[in-house]
């Protein structure tokens, strides 16, 4: 009898140390440890709070890239109805917003049906039917404007992609990330302005719609819906840029209409130096940005990448020649013969011409004499007007932005080249093949837009601006991108002004390389080049520079197709489309 009593004692002993330890446990929960439970610091408090909240993300509360009208680039705003998924059980007046939203009860009911998270019916909305459904006041139901990505990304590669990485957020942000202001998956700047950008666009606080719900999931009545979002007047921050969002889808939807599947576009305004457009192709592989696609990651920027120009860099010879008084107005060059002096096929020739008979039809034996001619005087002829039109070092905006030193507008601008090997420059056929933008010669597309825009000033060199300003969300501005030159020597205004009579003639002349474009409302200047980028293959890279109107100068503009083939390349159809179209948004 007393074994059986000592076990029933040490059975009570044992259940009221039990309960005392689970006593002590809750007291930890629920009094001391509220706020840092565990080695890892969970909120409990939040957790709860979490628990009995139904959340809908409005804002992820990172800055925004704007044209320059103040036009969103990366989202488009619809008006939607947003469902929360308490209202599956309880009744609600679905007869009546089905009316207003012009859909019928069971397609809403539908949606609800096993929901966890706000439903977003995806059907946009007038304002007056957004007014109609809050005024209703349902719990639950509500009509909203939400931001939706673009279905069709503009200015992809220079705008760039965010996305999570706890490496950069580790490296770039660690006091940020220890003192909680963001997280090891707060997405950031991997590519483009975005990247350039980062420090900027950082969120402060996501914006949302908070409903809460009793243990059952209904609704607590007598608490609304709430917006919690950042009270401060001044973030997120908007990147005013250069673009014009009527412009860039011209841009972007004549690349698409053509198909060009390597290259891009990029349009100038030549007073200003800002871009107004610019597409690179391929488009991203946004699920492995990345990864290879014609040898270049897909994030790369093609027209910031260095290209072979071919014919293109025809306008530095031609420069040098005018400026080092090398033309003679009555002599002319035969054009039946190569850059190496033997004939050409017969399809090919083009007889004799004159200076500017050459530049225009494009004859390559031309510049290539004039070119062995200027180097034995002058070994570093060609780099040095290449360098006075700006094709040599990086064009885009660089300059001291607050504590950022050399902070660069254009993240992956890469500079130019004329010679890999100085020796070549005492080589008549290397002198030959580079006069004429081949061999090693390699120039961004952005470069050759700014030298057509350079010229078409006269002469006078500046920096490319994508960006005008970082203002705050109360619209004040935070900085201002201010003009810069572009360092260096510049052609004289007299070369200038020839060049410009030149760049006419390939589009005025009856055999001009750019004759199609005559048809234009727009007079257009320019530049034709087929860079030889694999002979055997036919492979070229394809190009179109140029400026317009050519006698009171507005746009300059570079199309290139790269490494395709001469007969099948869209370059002379997508330029001569984009200039009929800003035409028409000009005039309308």
């Amino acid at each position: 009898m007393k074994i059986i009593h000592k076990r029933i004692y040490i059975t009570l002993i044992f259940i009221l140390l039990l309960i005392s330890g689970l006593g002590a446990r809750l007291v930890q929960l629920q009094l001391v440890s509220t706020e840092s439970f565990t080695d890892k610091k969970i909120n409990l408090i939040e957790g709860s709070v979490k628990q009995r909240t139904q959340e809908m993300v409005v804002d992820d509360g990172r800055g925004k890239f704007e044209d320059k009208n103040g036009q969103s680039l990366t989202s488009i705003t619809h008006n939607r109805l947003v469902l929360f998924p308490f209202l599956e059980k309880m009744k609600w007046p679905v007869q009546q917003v089905s009316e207003i939203v012009g859909m019928q009860p069971k397609e809403l009911t539908n949606r609800l049906a096993n929901a966890k998270t706000p439903v977003v019916i995806t059907k946009e909305l007038s304002h007056a039917q957004v007014e109609k459904i809050n005024a209703l006041k349902v719990p639950g139901v509500f009509g909203i404007p939400l931001k939706d990505e673009r279905p069709v990304p503009l200015a992809e590669h220079l705008i760039g992609l965010e996305a999570q990485s706890k490496q950069i957020i580790e490296e770039k942000y660690s006091d940020k990330l220890k003192n909680g202001a963001i997280k090891s998956t707060t997405p950031v700047g991997i590519s483009g302005m975005q990247r350039a950008f980062d420090e900027f666009l950082l969120p402060e606080q996501e914006s949302k719609l908070l409903y809460h719900v009793d243990r059952l999931g209904g609704p607590m009545f007598g608490i609304d819906v709430k917006y919690t979002g950042t009270a401060n007047p001044y973030y997120p921050v908007s990147v005013r840029t250069t673009l014009d969002l009527s412009a860039q889808e011209l841009v972007e939807n004549t690349l698409n209409h053509y198909k060009l599947k390597d290259g891009g576009a990029v349009l100038i305004d030549i007073k200003s130096n800002k871009v107004i457009a610019m597409a690179s192709r391929p488009s991203i592989n946004k699920k492995d940005p990345f990864k290879k696609q014609n040898g270049s990651d897909s994030v790369e920027n093609r027209l910031l990448t260095p290209q072979t120009p071919g014919s293109i860099f025809k306008t530095v010879t031609a420069a040098a020649a005018l400026e080092q008084n090398k033309i003679q107005p009555s002599l002319t060059y035969n054009c039946d013969k190569s850059i190496y002096g033997n004939n050409v096929e017969e399809d090919h020739q083009k007889g004799q011409l004159t200076f500017e008979e050459s530049f225009a039809q494009s004859c390559n034996a031309t510049f290539a004499q004039l070119a062995k001619e200027m180097i034995i005087s002058n070994p570093n002829i060609l780099e040095q007007y290449a360098d006075k039109l700006g094709l040599i070092q990086p064009v885009g905006w660089t300059g001291d932005v607050f504590h950022f030193e050399h902070f660069k507008q254009f993240l992956g601008e890469k500079s130019g080249r004329i010679w890999t090997n100085a020796r070549e420059k005492k080589v008549p056929n290397a002198v030959g093949q580079t006069a004429i933008g081949q061999l090693d010669v390699k120039v961004t597309p952005l470069a050759v837009a700014n030298m057509m825009a350079s010229i078409a000033r006269g002469g006078e060199k500046k920096q490319v601006k994508a960006v005008d300003a970082l203002e705050y969300k109360n619209n004040m501005s935070l900085y201002t991108f201010k003009e810069h030159e572009l360092k260096g020597d510049t052609i004289n205004k007299a070369t200038a002004a020839s060049m410009q009579q030149l760049l006419k003639g390939v589009v005025q002349s009856e055999k001009g390389t750019g004759r199609r474009f005559q048809t234009l409302p727009y007079e257009v200047a320019g530049k034709s080049g087929t860079a030889e980028i694999n002979v055997k293959d036919d492979i070229v890279n394809k190009w179109f520079a140029g400026y317009f109107p050519a006698d009171n100068p507005k746009y300059a503009m570079v199309v290139v197709d790269l490494n395709t083939k001469s007969a099948i390349s869209p370059t002379n159809s997508v330029f001569y489309d984009i200039v009929k179209g800003m035409y028409d948004l000009n005039t309308r």
